[in-house]
């Protein structure tokens, strides 16, 4: 029952997995010019549009052009993986990671590796990404559940105590109070427990009507 939960938990993070940041992608249409440029546009509509087959021809259109992008390698991998081709999505994550190590590229190379079961290497992979970038919770629960996985429990919850300060969710103390509670640690899982119940009442509160500004807009 725990390990369903957590993964159910797990699961509610999966939003920044295998993403590329906008920055990247800027950086990468600059150095090149217009017609990479409009090449990431295709991808990126094509993803969107679910027409993988030409986002891929575009993606390694890019690679063509400019064989060490590493943002294209991250964003062809991220294709891969949404068809389950884990096999070349780790292989081009470990591209991306080589040329320029990020931590979207390190994180999704975790992923990758969580899902095919190789936890020894997903977590080094989520090691590095926090390292390049430990201010996101969604980086540490993701090394948690990986610590999980291994069997280092104590790890697991350090990481989940990490990311509960990051951002303070309910989501996130669910995790941790079941982690607490696996550990026997019930006072610390008591403890969270009033947190996600002072949570709890605070978006059932009813919104103030903010009256109209009588300040006059010049």
């Amino acid at each position: 029952m725990y390990e369903l939960l957590i993964i159910a938990a797990f699961a509610t993070f999966a939003v920044y997995n295998l993403t590329v940041h906008d920055d990247e992608i800027a950086s990468a249409s600059r150095k090149i010019g217009d017609r990479i440029g409009r090449l990431w546009d295709i991808a990126h509509r094509s993803m969107k549009e679910n027409r993988m087959l030409r986002a891929e021809k575009a993606l390694i259109t890019i690679l063509k052009i400019d064989e060490r992008n590493a943002a294209a390698y991250n964003r062809l991998g991220i294709l891969y993986a949404k068809q389950k081709e884990y096999r070349d999505a780790i292989d081009c994550f470990e591209i991306a990671s080589s040329l320029e190590a990020t931590p979207s590229s390190l994180h999704n190379l975790g992923l990758i590796y969580y899902e095919t079961e190789n936890y020894d290497k997903a977590a080094i992979a989520f090691e590095q990404a926090i390292k390049l970038e430990d201010k996101l919770a969604a980086r540490h629960v993701a090394y948690a559940k990986v610590q999980e996985k291994l069997g280092n429990h104590k790890l697991m919850v350090q990481e989940l105590e990490i990311a509960s300060e990051i951002e303070p969710s309910r989501e996130i103390y669910e995790l941790l109070k079941k982690a607490y509670q696996h550990e026997g640690m019930s006072e610390s899982a008591d403890l969270v427990e009033s947190k996600i119940k002072k949570i709890s009442k605070q978006t059932k509160r009813p919104k103030k009507v903010l009256r109209p500004s009588q300040r006059v807009v010049i």
